[in-house]
C-alpha cells in the first residue's frame, strides 16, 4: 500500500509549501465537493440503500416541544448522523485530492533537482571548461 505510506508521510512530515497548497485547493474545491457529495453521490447511495435521504438521519434525543397554539417552543434535540457521513465523504475526497495533487508537484520537483536529468544541452565551452578541470585533476593525482 504505497499510496497509503505516501499519505501518511504528507499528512505528518508535510513541509509549509505543501501545507499552504493544500489549503488553497481545500479552499477552491470545498463548495464543488460538497455540491457533488450532497447532490450527485449521496442520492443515489441513498437510493441503493432503501431509498434514504442522508439529509434525513438523525437520532433524536428529545422530540421538538409544540407550544398550544402549535409553534415550536423548543427545538428538537438530536444526532445529525446523516450530515456527519455526507461531510466525512466530503473531507476524504478533498484530502485524496490535495494529497495526489501534492504527489504530482513532489513527483516533478524531483525530476527538477535529479543531477541525471538533463533537459537543456550544456554549452561547449562549459564542457571544455570541464573537461579541462578533469584532466588538471588527474595530472595532479598522477604526479601525487
Amino acid at each position: 500500500m504505497k499510496v497509503f505510506k505516501e499519505f501518511k508521510e504528507f499528512a505528518i512530515k508535510g513541509n509549509m509549501f505543501d501545507m499552504a497548497i493544500g489549503i488553497i485547493i481545500g479552499t477552491a474545491f470545498n463548495k464543488l465537493v460538497s455540491s457533488m457529495v450532497k447532490d450527485i453521490l449521496m442520492p443515489p447511495f441513498g437510493y441503493i440503500l432503501g431509498k434514504v435521504n442522508f439529509d434525513q438521519l438523525k437520532y433524536t434525543i428529545e422530540p421538538a416541544k409544540l407550544g398550544a397554539n402549535g409553534n415550536v417552543v423548543q427545538d428538537a434535540i438530536a444526532i445529525n448522523y446523516g450530515l456527519f457521513l455526507q461531510l466525512s465523504i466530503d473531507f476524504l475526497l478533498i484530502a485524496f485530492t490535495i494529497f495526489f495533487v501534492i504527489k504530482l508537484f513532489n513527483i516533478l520537483r524531483r525530476k527538477a533537482e535529479d543531477p541525471d536529468v538533463v533537459t537543456v544541452p550544456t554549452p561547449r565551452d562549459i564542457e571544455l571548461l570541464s573537461e579541462i578541470r578533469d584532466l588538471l585533476k588527474q595530472s595532479n593525482n598522477s604526479n601525487s
